[in-house]
């Protein structure tokens, strides 16, 4: 223990987040000096909370990042990032993105990169009904929304649940892109000092190693966030999403967001291009 304040750090509770924190949360892996209070919370209530700015460590959707980029910094480690693969729009019946014309469609989180794709790639008219993630698929259900957004187990799920791809939008971002996909970053305040901010980075970069070559005992650690996900599906989806990118993102990384963000900016969704403000990690 430490007399200083407690590293506030907030994370959310899915699999892949709690996978990547598991070295931390059982201190195999330090922040020299500080304790570390882990916060966890669904992402949309991480998004609403970072403009605040309270947490010294928070995880985001990568779409937030220009509402708060006067607060943090991005860590080039941490990052949720897919390879042709993303958030996939799902309806009970067939359809066609050009199907989603004047539909409901349920999203889970109006800060969400997965509304934002969904912006930038839906060139249809539709209404938005912003959900809690987890009840996107009941709404697509009982009819409440024509069609809904799944993230998390939902990508790797959906078609033993029933559902129809009416879009995969990471495959839709690949295609017009060529790159890979950020869809959440981790964010450090810009209240710490450089040396710390470092720190704090080389932390994750270290706990996300460390996670990946103790695979089993950090999924069973992530199980308990997993919604009953059986083990094996939970390994498929923390591998797409704690992957080599996660350890760093690099030039590849720095580009596509730039690029998600270029894009939205041209389309109004957002008013200008932030800066991508890395903290490097060796």
């Amino acid at each position: 223990m430490t007399d200083r304040r407690p590293l506030s750090i907030g994370h959310s509770p899915d699999a892949d987040d709690a996978f990547m924190f598991y070295a931390l949360a059982h201190e195999h892996i330090t922040v020299p000096g500080r304790e570390i209070q882990h916060v966890m919370e669904d992402i949309e209530s991480l998004n609403n909370r970072a403009v605040t700015g309270d947490l010294d460590v928070t995880a985001i959707s990568a779409a937030q990042y220009p509402q708060i980029a006067d607060k943090y910094r991005i860590m080039a480690c941490g990052a949720s990032i897919g390879r042709n693969y993303g958030p996939v729009i799902v309806s009970r019946t067939e359809m066609t993105p050009s199907d989603l014309s004047g539909k409901k469609i349920g999203i889970p989180g109006e800060f969400t990169t997965s509304y934002l794709l969904l912006q930038i790639f839906v060139d249809v008219p539709f209404t938005p009904v912003f959900l809690d993630f987890d009840a996107v698929g009941g709404a697509v259900d009982d009819g409440t929304v024509d069609a809904g957004i799944l993230l998390h187990e939902g990508q790797i799920l959906y078609e033993r649940q029933g559902y129809h791809k009416v879009l995969d939008l990471g495959v839709e971002w690949f295609t017009s892109t060529s790159l890979p996909i950020p869809l959440g970053l981790d964010c450090v305040h810009r209240r710490m000092g450089d040396a710390e901010q470092l720190a704090v980075a080389q932390a994750l970069h270290d706990a996300i190693v460390f996670a990946r070559t103790n695979e089993d005992d950090a999924l069973d650690y992530a199980l308990q966030y997993g919604r009953g996900i059986e083990k094996e599906d939970a390994r498929k989806f923390v591998r797409m999403y704690v992957n080599q990118d996660t350890v760093d993102m690099g030039d590849e990384g720095r580009k596509a967001l730039e690029t998600l963000f270029q894009m939205a900016a041209e389309r109004g969704i957002i008013a200008e291009v932030p800066e991508i403000d890395l903290v490097p990690v060796s």
